[in-house]
């Protein structure tokens, strides 16, 4: 996502940005059945990621990441369009919701190391007016995140409460990624 790709960027991480084809909406739905949490959802879905990548490119060490979003036993996908933006964020409202944040290395074909960090995020009870004027202001770039919102702008006006990282809820457990490129001096030290 471009929102990982920023962060990496200005931690000063060196990488190339390859894109896993992975059937998110088929997995998740099947996970679903299977009655798989949100962790459980997220870790898989970065592991395929980095796994992907890594068996064509055993040399490379392959960062694979997701986030999921869970309220009340539900998953949540990306809404698409406006109108399923507006109904989830009607869900979520004066509610709490945690995102499962997911980042898997692999390298040689084998995961060799993988974290997920959560955050829980309470939207505030924000009236209809308000909820109407967001999706107009925040514009169409927040249907593609699972949320319906970006904390770093508009969004942040949705919460009353957040307990969790910035990075994890930007989608990328970044703090605990870093420790792992230093410990294998991927990064500087």
């Amino acid at each position: 996502s471009s929102a990982r790709r920023r962060m990496l960027e200005a931690a000063g991480v060196v990488f190339e940005c390859r894109a896993a084809a992975v059937d998110e909406a088929a997995i998740i739905e099947s996970m679903r059945i299977e009655m798989a949490g949100g962790r459980n959802i997220a870790d898989c879905l970065a592991e395929l990621k980095a796994l992907r990548i890594s068996r064509s490119d055993p040399v490379s060490w392959v960062i694979g990441a997701d986030q999921v979003l869970s309220a009340g036993g539900e998953i949540f996908e990306k809404p698409g369009t406006v109108e399923g933006a507006r109904r989830q964020l009607k869900q979520l409202r004066g509610k709490q919701h945690v995102l499962h944040s997911a980042v898997c290395v692999a390298q040689n074909g084998q995961v060799v190391w993988r974290h997920v960090g959560e955050a829980k995020m309470t939207m505030r009870p924000f009236s209809d007016a308000f909820l109407e004027a967001y999706l107009v202001d925040a514009g169409e770039d927040i249907l593609g995140s699972v949320g319906v919102y970006h904390v770093e702008s508009l969004g942040i006006q949705l919460f009353s409460k957040i307990d969790g990282d910035i990075f994890t809820v930007q989608g990328l457990p970044l703090l605990a990624l870093l420790d792992f490129l230093r410990l294998h001096e991927l990064v500087r030290t």
